[in-house]
This record gives C-alpha cells, sequence and structure tokens, in this order.
C-alpha cells in the first residue's frame, strides 16, 4: 500500500471476499506531485497502525490547492502520531492521518482507537489533523463514525486555518486528554480541549450537520467542539444535529462547546439541533 499511495491515482485492494486486516509498518506518503489520489477500502479492509505507525501523511504546502486525497469506505484503528508539538512547525498530530495542504475528503469510513501525542497546546486530531489546507475546499467528513480516539486537543478531529464540513457522522466517546489549554498555562504542557472537534485559525468555517456528537469529553474547554477564530470571523453552524452528553471540564460557552471568534465568546449557528 505504501507503493501504490506514493504512485497515486486510484487505488483498491485485492484481499478476496471475507473482511482483512492489514497492520501498518509504515507510513503512506502522498506525493506533492500527485493530483488525485483515492483509497478505496471496499467497505472490507481495515487498516491498523498497530498503536505504533501513522496510516497516512500529506504535505502538499501550505494552502496549495492539489493534490486531493480522497479516503473512502475503509477502517483504521490504532494508528498513532508520536509527534511532537515544535517551535516553527505545523506538521505534528493526526493519529491515522496527517494532511497540510491540498483538499481532502473522508466517506463512509470508521476510525476507532486512533490517537497521537497526549500534550502539546496546539497538537491535535487523534484520528485526522488538517492544517493549511486550500481555503476553497472544505475538509468534507461524511457519512463517517469516530469512535474512542483521543489526542491532546481534539480527540477525533484537528483542524487549522481549514474549513470543515461534518455531514451525516457520529463522534462518540472521543478525548481530549491534554492539560493547560491554549496558550498553556503555567507549570502544564497545554491542550485538553475539543473532545470530538478542535478547530483554529483565522477566516474559516465549521459547519456540522445530520451528525451526532455524544459522550466525547475534554479536561479543558470544548468538550465536544471547540471552535476559535483569531482573526477575519467567520462561524459554527449546527444544522440538524444532536449535541448531548459531551462535558467540558474547565469552560465553555454553550454545552459542550467553546466558540469564540475575533476575541470575543460568541454562540453557534443552531438549527433542526439538539444540543444538551
Amino acid at each position: 500500500m505504501v507503493t501504490a499511495v506514493a504512485a497515486g491515482g486510484i487505488i483498491t485492494f485485492s484481499c478476496g471476499p471475507a473482511p482483512v486486516t492489514i497492520t501498518m509498518t509504515a507510513t503512506a506518503t502522498v506525493s506533492s506531485s500527485s493530483h488525485l489520489v483515492v483509497l478505496d477500502g471496499g467497505g472490507k479492509v481495515t487498516l491498523s497502525g498497530g498503536g505504533k505507525a501513522q496510516v497516512l501523511f500529506m504535505n502538499a504546502g501550505w494552502e496549495q490547492q492539489w493534490p486531493q486525497l480522497v479516503v473512502q469506505n475503509l477502517t483504521v484503528t490504532d494508528a498513532y502520531s508520536g509527534t511532537q508539538q515544535a517551535s516553527g512547525s505545523s506538521v505534528y498530530g493526526g493519529g491515522a492521518i496527517f494532511d497540510e495542504g491540498g483538499q481532502l475528503k473522508v466517506v463512509n469510513s470508521t476510525f476507532s482507537g486512533d490517537s497521537c501525542y497526549a500534550s502539546g497546546p496546539d497538537l491535535g486530531g487523534g484520528a485526522i489533523r488538517a492544517v493549511g489546507m486550500d481555503l476553497a475546499s472544505p475538509v468534507y467528513i461524511t457519512d463517517d463514525t469516530f469512535t474512542d480516539d483521543s489526542c491532546s486537543n481534539g480527540g477525533a478531529l484537528s483542524g487549522l486555518y481549514a474549513n470543515f464540513d461534518v455531514i451525516n457522522s457520529l463522534l462518540t466517546g472521543n478525548k481530549a486528554i491534554g492539560l493547560g489549554a491554549n496558550p498553556a498555562q503555567a507549570g502544564t504542557p497545554g491542550g485538553g480541549s475539543g473532545g470530538a472537534i478542535y478547530t483554529d485559525g483565522n477566516q474559516y468555517d465549521l459547519s456540522v450537520a445530520g451528525s451526532v456528537l455524544r459522550g466525547n469529553t475534554a479536561r479543558e474547554g470544548g468538550g465536544g467542539i471547540f471552535f476559535v477564530v483569531n482573526a477575519g470571523g467567520g462561524a459554527l453552524r449546527i444544522d440538524s444535529s444532536t449535541l448531548q452528553g459531551n462535558p467540558s471540564a474547565a469552560f465553555q460557552d454553550a454545552p459542550g462547546i467553546f466558540d469564540s471568534v475575533n476575541g470575543h465568546d460568541t454562540q453557534p449557528v443552531v438549527t433542526g439541533s439538539t444540543v444538551s
């Protein structure tokens, strides 16, 4: 698989009719020279990181348009990124998938028991970390399930300077396990926000539609969702969704949600949804 991903194009698996689990011993890296890479598990393939390996890595360059990475009909379990947050770098986090630049779509896939390094003020994405993405194309999370994933921030999903659309998905039992928030409080390593989803940056939006977030937890803010826009404006929109029982241990400004835009705590735009 590592060789196939490097070559690009549409990748499927010839593993027979029965479900199969493949344990990764190395991370598959998407070439920045590719235009389109599709990884299709056919609903039968599980990729395991064995608690040691990140599954997919793409670094196309900050806010580049291409490549487009599509992951579909796949299960990813026990993936892990041990990369720590470092000054001057944005390449950390994303236990299963790390993506800087280009476009990302994840469709009809399951992420379970994936994790990344347990501390760091802005380190996140137990399952997926997307940073510096093509802002004209939201990160599409569609018909996916995220269960029991964990990281310093963003137990399941983490974004930095990236628009996200989370559609018809289930996020449950994910945990932000860092401590000390961002910036890190004195004497702490930082982190602990966004039990399910952690996003940060300037002039971006997060949309959650037709989705369920339940039983996610954060040691700091936003047991379900942490959404901070530092400048330029943006909105957290929740439509036709259920957010229930996502406790925030330290701070929130709606049940299970911390929402701050341009330095001011605000409220998400909620339509046809239950937030409690």
